[in-house]
């Protein structure tokens, strides 16, 4: 794992109008590569489509990295850690404090994140988000004014090397299921009630409060809140950004994304909502405990590899769908082809 360290500020986007100007000019994957792939599936050595959904993600893996035959030779997970004014408002069962306290335990490598990049053959980097200086409480006032909004989103984009096979994004942060519920609500309706959940396990009078401070930024920001980035900015949070810019900077390099859970979903959302096809290059790796996660993923048409009732974050559940996609990629490269094995491909 590489250190941590706080994040130097990336004047990469000058401005709202110029990233979205780059989130609506998005490359392509490779057909070519995904269809020869696929060809290949229908010639191994099983009924076709007998291995559902790991046929499918190893034709998806190589129309995003341009390869016929993919590989996972580089895994970046990447996990952006910041801080939440709204904490303010008592929407967490933990202290702000816990989100240093838990950056500290990555780099010491005794987080569950760091046994499951070891399992998986991953790189794990954690970048950390100017801990000292939490958004503003968005109840009160904009969480990011566009200048930081764009510094965090420009630190994310950075943070992706164009030598990755693929990236899997994560995050933490205390209060970020507040922020991301937030965003998720201006994206796509239904205020704290339908967004809003436990986290990492608010009693009911927490629960209370964590929507009437969702409800309570979206009539204060309500203004804002018909452009998604402006929504981003106004509701959500550095690490949040900075994930953005991560999944818009795979987009650019023609990299495979994996999504981990609620927060990490809620932070790329924008992107959808400003080009439909924006997150065809990503996949969500589970669906997690967190009920609005599910939904979420409904309402960008995202099918969650795995379903294991994981909600810890820091990319853990994209970690394990790692492994899914290491299996997917062992039939498709190691599998004998009828003709090399001498087996009919016709049924009788």
């Amino acid at each position: 794992m590489r250190k941590a360290g706080t994040a130097i500020e990336s004047p990469r986007f000058s401005s709202l109008d110029e990233l979205r100007a780059a989130c609506l000019d998005l490359p392509t994957g490779d057909l070519k590569a995904a269809a020869v792939a696929a060809e290949r599936q229908g010639q191994l050595t099983k009924p076709p489509g007998s291995l559902g959904r790991l046929e499918d993600v190893v034709v998806w893996l190589a129309r995003w990295q341009g390869r016929s035959m993919p590989r996972l030779d580089r895994v970046d997970i990447l996990v952006f850690a910041g801080n939440h004014g709204v904490t303010a408002q008592g929407v967490s069962a933990y202290p702000a404090e816990v989100t240093a306290q838990m950056v500290a335990n990555f780099s010491a490598g005794g987080a569950a994140i760091n046994q499951l990049t070891r399992t998986v053959g991953a790189n794990l980097r954690v970048i950390v988000l100017a801990l000292e200086q939490p958004t503003s409480d968005f109840t009160r006032a904009l969480a990011m004014n566009e200048d930081a909004f764009l510094a965090a989103v420009g630190t994310g984009y950075e943070a992706v090397s164009s030598g990755a096979d693929l990236v899997c994004l994560g995050e933490m942060g205390i209060g970020n299921t507040t922020a991301a519920a937030a965003i998720a609500a201006a994206l796509f309706g239904g205020g704290g009630a339908r967004w809003a959940g436990r986290g990492t396990g608010v009693d009911e009078e927490g629960l209370a409060r964590k929507r009437a401070a969702i409800d309570t930024g979206l009539a204060r920001h309500a203004a804002l809140l018909r452009d998604p980035l402006s929504s981003a900015a106004a509701l959500g949070g550095r690490e949040l950004a900075a994930i953005l810019g991560a999944a818009l900077a795979a987009r650019h390099r023609r990299i495979p994304v994996l999504l981990d859970g609620f927060v990490c979903v809620a932070a790329v959302a924008p992107l959808a909502k400003l080009r439909p096809d924006a997150l065809d290059h990503a996949l969500a790796a589970h669906v997690s405990a967190e009920a609005a996660h599910r939904m979420l993923l409904g309402e960008l048409r995202l099918a969650p590899l795995l379903d294991l009732g994981m909600r810890l974050g820091e990319g853990s559940g994209a970690a394990v769908a790692v492994s899914v996609l290491r299996a997917a990629l062992a039939c498709h490269a190691g599998m004998a082809t009828f003709a090399e094995a001498g087996v009919a491909n016709k049924p009788r």
